[in-house]
């Protein structure tokens, strides 16, 4: 019994810090990237060099570790691969990238902490979430997402006051000297915001997908690495088609190339196979509701890194988050007991005394039939 709750608590550690340690990857990411375009990159291909540089790290180990074990491909596997691969690489991140352009990294990290609350109404449609307003781990889970949700657009749509935490003393990005320059930041600021909001939409369906995927083809490397495969591919006919200059393309030994491999690696790679395992393991909400760790974290780094002004309201909605976060993990971890509990409360006999009920009955059967045999003979 001991050993049994010895593994269950390794189990869930090693899940919270895996989603965890993402939001720090995360976080690299949005500086990077926000450097990147700055510097005049394009961003649909940085998304195609990104997936490209994912799938030569990610393709050999799968190749290796999963030569075995592979399920066979069929057709709606293949097709399911397709839709993930636009959903996610092309759809969400290309809408990401302009928003991340338009606006800060900052905001973009806030913005993406609307993640949990689509997630979470999505696997409730499609019936990958129990949800039971009559019990207190879903109310948990309901009021977390909305307080969740209701942080992030503290964040979008209050600035407040500047708060000089870190010292620093940036200008911020979205003031202007004259009454033209000031309403064309606002819009820049809108649209940037709402395409933001539509690539968690995309990201939001890419876990969803990923979930039932999984179920036919239980591979996450494999799967991560055909994602990424397709990814590029996907990617470069849409760079192609939008993109005319072939100067574009061109990489060198500057923040174009460090940011294609850090979000290949990290980001796509790394991501979507650690994902994919907890994913599978607890659900599409348990990986989503950790996103707003990263707002804060790159909230620091955007103003020590790149000078960002941080504002009152950045501060109140990032506590209203952290708040609304922890109470759906609370909800999250009851939830993820309740498949061993009866109804009335009572736990359910684990696998090992079941298998040992089985053997008691074989063995009763056994001895009657050995019984049988020598009262014949």
């Amino acid at each position: 019994m001991g050993i049994q709750s010895i593994s269950g608590g390794i189990s869930k550690i090693k899940a919270y810090l895996a989603i965890i340690s993402l939001q720090f990857g995360y976080s690299g990411m949005y500086i990077v990237t926000a450097l990147c375009l700055k510097r005049g990159m394009n961003h649909y291909i940085l998304s195609v060099y990104r997936h490209v540089f994912a799938t030569l790290a990610i393709a050999p180990f799968a190749l290796i570790f999963d030569r075995k074990t592979r399920p066979k491909m069929t057709l709606s596997i293949f097709l399911k691969i397709m839709v993930l691969a636009f959903l996610e690489p092309v759809l969400d991140q290309n809408l990401y990238y302009v928003g991340l352009k338009l606006t800060s990294a900052t905001l973009t990290s806030a913005s993406v902490n609307i993640l949990p609350a689509i997630t979470f109404i999505m696997a409730t449609i499609f019936r990958l979430e129990k949800v039971d307003i009559r019990k207190l781990p879903s109310q948990a889970k309901i009021i977390g997402t909305i307080v969740t949700v209701g942080g992030a657009m503290i964040m979008t749509l209050y600035r407040g006051p500047i708060v000089n935490v870190f010292g620093g003393h940036g200008i911020d990005p979205h003031s202007s000297s004259t009454t033209t320059a000031a309403a064309t930041s606002t819009q820049h600021w809108i649209i940037g915001t709402l395409c933001v909001l539509g690539s968690c939409l995309g990201w939001a369906g890419f876990f969803i997908l990923q979930s039932f995927t999984l179920k036919e083809y239980p591979s996450e490397l494999s799967l991560t690495a055909w994602i990424c495969f397709m990814g590029s591919l996907e990617g470069a006919v849409v760079s192609l088609a939008l993109v005319r200059d072939m100067k574009a393309w061109a990489l060198g030994w500057d923040s174009r190339l460090l940011a294609s491999v850090y979000t290949g690696v990290i980001c796509s790679g790394i991501a979507y196979y650690v994902q994919g395992v907890v994913n599978r393991e607890r659900g599409p909400v348990f990986v989503t509701v950790f996103s707003p760790l990263c707002m804060i974290i790159t909230a620091a780094l955007g103003s020590i890194i790149l000078h960002e002004i941080l504002h009152l309201g950045s501060i109140i909605g990032a506590l209203v988050i952290v708040i609304g976060l922890y109470t759906v993990v609370w909800g999250k971890s009851k939830d993820h007991h309740q498949p061993s509990m009866e109804k009335g409360g009572k736990e359910l006999p684990m696998a090992m005394p079941i298998t040992d009920h089985n053997e008691h009955q074989s063995n009763i059967t056994l001895t009657k039939i050995s019984s049988g045999q020598e009262a014949a003979t």
